[in-house]
């Protein structure tokens, strides 16, 4: 579309038809936002690695209070109930079967804490979670074709990271891809 930039009127003023400035105007700002719906939808690996590493630490930021308030809910309710040493339970002294269910119920914290710890990080990050989702499937993905065949690992040579959980950048992810080519080729050799 050829819209002529300059008018002339009677003075020698340019002028610049009302519709021409409305059409660049909104060319302008739809171009603007195309650029940042763009950038928003492109989540470079860097940035991805980075949040995972948020996340971790989240997990494990909200594991110790979980483990913490398990055990002292174990101590409170186990602690207050009465024992007769007369009595065993299960065939075992209740002073030891409390105790081992104060563990039980510090070990259930543990299991608890990252969850708490994901969901919590979930809500501070909902505006992104697409992005975030879509990367975490584009990443299991590659975990997934360059991990090794844990059916050749032994007690001298165990599979490292298996799940890539420990990946947390670029690094460590390219640290990741070494140590697996190194234990393929650790399985590869041993069975010649």
């Amino acid at each position: 579309m050829s819209v002529p930039l300059t008018r002339l009127n009677c003075h020698g003023v340019r002028l610049v038809p009302r519709t021409y400035r409305r059409v660049v105007l909104n060319t302008r700002q739809s171009s603007k936002s195309a650029v940042s719906e763009t950038a928003k939808q492109n989540l470079s690996w860097p940035d991805y690695l980075e949040i995972r590493r948020s996340k971790r630490k989240w997990e494990t930021a909200t594991t110790i209070p979980a483990c913490i308030l398990g055990f002292a809910g174990g101590i409170a309710y186990f602690g207050s109930l009465e024992t007769d040493a007369t009595k065993p339970i299960m065939g075992i002294d209740p002073m030891f079967f409390y105790a081992g269910c104060t563990v039980a119920c510090m070990g259930l914290g543990y299991l608890i804490g990252p969850t708490i710890g994901a969901a919590g990080w979930r809500l501070t990050h909902r505006r992104a979670m697409n992005l975030i989702e879509a990367r975490d499937r584009e990443f299991h993905q590659r975990i997934v074709k360059n991990r090794v065949d844990p059916t050749a690992q032994s007690a001298t040579n165990p599979v490292p990271d298996f799940y890539g959980e420990k990946i947390g950048s670029l690094h460590q992810y390219r640290q990741w891809l070494r140590d697996q080519a190194r234990f393929r080729r650790k399985a590869r050799f041993a069975e010649e």
